[in-house]
């Protein structure tokens, strides 16, 4: 098992790579350096592994793919991760390095937005976008984390082995998050200053798809961890809105004349009604099964922790 592992997921990086993996080795020289390619079509892999870096590939492209495959591969006591496009400087890599190893974090977050980010990014729309996913996450699930979106991050051995990557792309930093948050990890926020892609370096994300799937990310999950909230706010719109027809269409009139006039709204009513009853009782059902599934998770986490002990003994 490496003490500090750094992972480098990598799609046609030539321009930047040599750097950043020379970077890294200098700021942290225990450190075992992973790039990971992922079908790239230039020499990237070529330039990783003369520069040092122990490369191995990933067939399916995708930055989850990708991910998902180097946390089942490696093991480390700290996980560092970062893009291999040179816009996270590798001197913030040790601290938040000793994050995990000293102050028993699970998931370090590199802060982008609290530095340079803003002046620094030149893409459309990505401001606005970082911005609307944090304030989406911190008040949906409740959490004060300052970059939800970010891909320079630090992890312990117990978040790694026990996170289940279902992210193909890059909505998996979202993901992540949301892992950590809803299984109580310890997490921090650490500022790192962000640089933009050199001249030439070209960016994978696409704004306006990958927005929509980070969206979409975050509501499928507010429905898998807090199913109670989410079946709940259905459950209160289609209330609202048979109250909203029934008031005004059958029960006024009824006080009025004794007399029900619009049964097929009335009977359209009591069916919007029975719906809004099913999906609270949905979301509690789920959200007791939810409740189990955090607690056999807590066992797992035991189990884990257990057999890196042992491990550590036997070295």
């Amino acid at each position: 098992m490496d003490k500090i592992a750094v992972l480098i997921p990598c799609y046609n990086e030539s321009k930047t790579i040599k750097k950043v993996v020379e970077d890294f080795k200098s700021e942290l020289p225990e450190a075992t350096i992973y790039v990971y390619d992922n079908c790239s079509t230039d020499n990237t892999a070529e330039i990783a592994e003369n520069a040092g870096a122990v490369v191995r590939s990933e067939p399916q492209k995708g930055k989850g793919n990708v991910i998902r495959r180097m946390f089942r591969e490696v093991d480390a006591r700290c996980y560092i991760m970062a893009d291999g496009d040179d816009t996270y400087p590798a001197e913030y890599a040790k601290e938040m390095a000793e994050q995990v190893l000293n102050n028993h974090m699970d998931m370090v977050v590199g802060d982008r937005l609290s530095s340079t980010y803003f002046t620094e990014n030149k893409r459309r729309f990505h401001n606005g976008g970082n911005l609307v996913v944090r304030k989406a996450i911190n008040m949906l699930f409740h959490s004060n984390i300052k970059d939800i979106m970010t891909g320079y991050r630090a992890f312990s051995y117990n978040f790694v082995k026990t996170f289940p990557v279902v992210s193909r792309g890059f909505e998996i930093e979202t993901e992540m998050t949301i892992h950590a948050i809803d299984k109580n990890m310890a997490l921090s926020n650490v500022i790192v200053d962000y640089r933009d892609r050199p001249e030439g370096s070209e960016s994978k994300l696409n704004t306006i798809k990958d927005g929509i799937a980070v969206l979409m990310t975050i509501l499928k999950l507010w429905r898998n961890y807090k199913p109670a909230q989410f079946f709940g706010c259905i459950s209160l719109f289609l209330m609202l809105i048979s109250a909203a027809v029934f008031v005004p269409a059958v029960m006024l009139p009824f006080m009025h004349t004794g007399i029900v006039e619009k049964f097929p709204t009335l009977i359209v009513c009591g069916f919007i009604a029975m719906a809004s009853l099913l999906s609270f009782f949905t979301g509690m059902v789920l959200q007791n099964l939810i409740e189990k599934e955090k607690r056999e998770f807590e066992f797992r986490l035991q189990l884990i922790e257990k057999k890196e002990r042992k491990r550590e003994r036997i070295k």
